[in-house]
This record gives C-alpha cells, structure tokens and sequence, in this order.
C-alpha cells in the first residue's frame, strides 16, 4: 500500500539530467579557449620575424582546439558509458530480486554504487542505496539494512530533499519497523509518531482545496500520502499488538482500513487484509461477535475478488469460529483453508491452519472429557 521508496523513472532522470550537464560545459571550454588564444597570438608575433610564424601558429591552433574538443567529448562519452552501465547494473539487480537471486542481486548492487560514487551521481546513489537497504532487510540483515537506509537518506537531504517528502517519510517508516524488529522500542516509537504526524500535516494543508481547484499532479500526490500515512498506521499497528497494546492497535487499523477503503475500494487485496487483521484484534479483545463478522464479510468479499490470500481469511474465521465454541464450523473452515493453502505453496499457512486443528481436537477431547465427568456425578 506503500507509495514508491524512490521514483521508478529516477534512473533515466538522472541520465539526462548528467547528459545536459556534460553538455554545458562549454563555458568552462571556453575559458581555456581565450587563455590559450593570448599564448597564440605571442607565439604567431614571434614567429612572423621567420616568415612562417603564421602558419605554425595556426598549425598550434588547431592541434590545441582539436585536443580540447576531443577531451570534452571523450568526458562525456566516458559519463554516458558509466551511467548507460549503471542503469544496465540496477536492471540486473531488480531481475535478480524477481528471481529471488539475492546474492546475484547485491553484487549488481555494489558495482552501481561504486559507478555513482564515481560519477558524484546522487539520484543514482539513493536509489541504489535504497535497494540495497531493502535487500537487506529481506534477507533478515537489520543492521545493515539500517546503515544503509540512514546513507540513502543522507544523500537525500543533502540534495535539498525536504524532511516531509513522501519518499523520505517511507524510508523513516521502513527504519521504524527495524528499531520495532530490534526491539528498540523509543526509537521505533519516535519513528512511527514521526512518519504519522508529519503525512498527517501535509494531509490537512489540502483538506480545504476543492477536489475541481486541484491538479491531477496535486490529486495523485494527496492519494498517495493518504496511502503512505495508511501503511504507517498499519505497521505501527502490528507493533502494537506484539507489544500487547491492543486498544491503540485497534485505533491504528481501524484508520488504516477506512484511508485502504476510501482509496482502494472494499475489495483491495489490501482493505481485505486490513479487514482480517482489525478482526483478529477484536477477537483477542473477546469480542468474538464483532471479529466473525468483519472477518465474515472480508471472506466474502474475497471470494468474488479471487484474493490471492483467501486461504489465511478462511483460516482466521475458522480461529475465532474456535473461539466461540462452534467446532464443526471450525473444522470445516480450516479444512478448506487448508486445501488453498497447500494449493498456493504458503507452508507457514498450512502450519498455523493445522496447528488450528489439533488445538479443535483438544477442545473436543476436553469436552468429551467434561461430559463423562459430569455423567459420573
């Protein structure tokens, strides 16, 4: 639900904003020009005594013109190779990630970094900084990932970036869920409160504009902070609840899934998972009423959606189902869960979802249990 971390087109900007730059460096080869016409002129004054001054001064001339041009030219060839190399570098590396090559990745990686560094490129080196940061994090490498993500956002207020810009808010929010995994809770906390108040701020300067007295640029840019302030909620709300705040998570998705709905549509993937999330937390609270329907209604929503997840739903209405005592409704959820998770390769579901079925079978064996009790008192 996130917006960009960097732009997508900021590579090829970088290329032609360099490209333009080594094309205005003419002045510069004009001052040199004008020096060495003034060391010219000497030389063709001296050698007119020897009756062939001109021409060897001419001959100067246009020895000295040619290898200043030349050198111009063979610098900006020499820019244009690296970033043409460059770019090549970081196609690589996102190829690499969509095949899950992540070693292959990072070394793409770090030879694109090496060039931007050699070329004083800054748009290149957050961006590829950025993917570097992201790589780590999914590869579990939070300490890095941390340095690298703080490197990415030094070049960028370095560059004028502003601290409320929306690709300098997602990396601040992607360093929080870091500080939250490491345990850091103030940091993590000033992290989120930072990302979240500041997308709140620059959603009120809009809130009085008229939706016809906006650009699309402006409207696109207002949905878009919507969504990233949407992802702020959501994961400082899944922080929260491992934390055990569960009122203030609560709060969080129940603001997440109203911006996902308002933004997304009732049937997004993402308001969907929004839905089973606010619902596993009203089912903690015990209030296993409130959970079955949310949960109910994202169920039903994701089969006439096809959710790529539907399998984890079915699975969360088959653990409050269990909660409520209704056992049969249960297994039969969990089963279908089951089948659809097996189906889409998530192993991790179909633990949870058998882990589902044995704590069914305790609950049925206990009350089997109680009614024998009970029938012998």
């Amino acid at each position: 639900m996130a917006a960009s971390c960097v732009r997508r087109a900021v590579v090829l900007t970088l290329v032609r904003s360099r490209c333009s730059a080594s094309g205005g460096s003419s002045s510069s080869v004009a001052g040199k020009r004008s020096a060495f016409w003034v060391n010219i002129k000497n030389v063709e004054g001296r050698g007119g005594r020897g009756g062939g001054g001109g021409r060897g001064a001419a001959a100067l001339w246009a020895t000295v013109a040619f290898s200043l041009f030349r050198s111009d030219e063979d610098k900006r060839d020499e820019a244009q190779r690296k970033d043409d190399e460059m770019i090549l570098l970081l196609k690589k590396a996102k190829l690499s990630v969509y095949r899950e090559q992540l070693q292959a990745a990072s070394g793409f990686l770090h030879q694109a970094v090496a060039l931007a560094h050699q070329t004083g490129n800054q748009q290149a080196l957050i961006y590829t900084y950025s993917m570097m940061a992201n790589l780590a994090y999914v590869q579990g490498q939070l300490d890095n990932a941390e340095k690298l993500f703080k490197a990415a956002m030094s070049f960028m207020l370095s560059g004028g970036t502003p601290q409320d810009d929306n690709a300098f808010i997602e990396m601040s929010l992607k360093l929080a869920s870091i500080y939250a995994e490491q345990n850091k809770a103030e940091l993590a906390e000033h992290g989120f409160r930072f990302c979240s108040e500041s997308l709140e701020a620059k959603l009120q300067k809009t809130i009085d504009l008229k939706a016809e007295d906006q650009t699309e640029e402006e409207e696109a840019l207002r949905k878009e902070t919507r969504l990233l302030l949407g992802l702020c909620l959501d994961s400082r709300a899944r922080y929260r609840v491992s934390t055990w705040r569960l009122d203030a998570a609560r709060q969080d998705y129940e603001k997440a899934l109203t911006i996902c709905r308002q933004e997304q549509g009732e049937t997004h993937p993402q308001t969907l998972v929004l839905m089973n999330d606010l619902g596993t937390i009203l089912d903690l609270q015990g209030l296993h009423e409130d959970a079955l329907a949310l949960v109910q209604q994202a169920v039903d929503l994701s089969r006439s959606a096809g959710h790529p997840d539907q399998h984890v739903l079915l699975g969360n209405m088959a653990g409050i189902l269990l909660h409520k005592g209704q056992l049969d409704d249960s297994v039969r959820f969990y089963q279908e869960a089951l089948g659809l998770a097996r189906q889409a390769g998530d192993q991790e579901a179909v633990d949870k979802i058998q882990e589902g079925l044995k704590e069914v079978k305790k609950k049925r064996e206990q009350g089997t249990k109680e009614e024998q009790d009970a029938a012998e008192d």
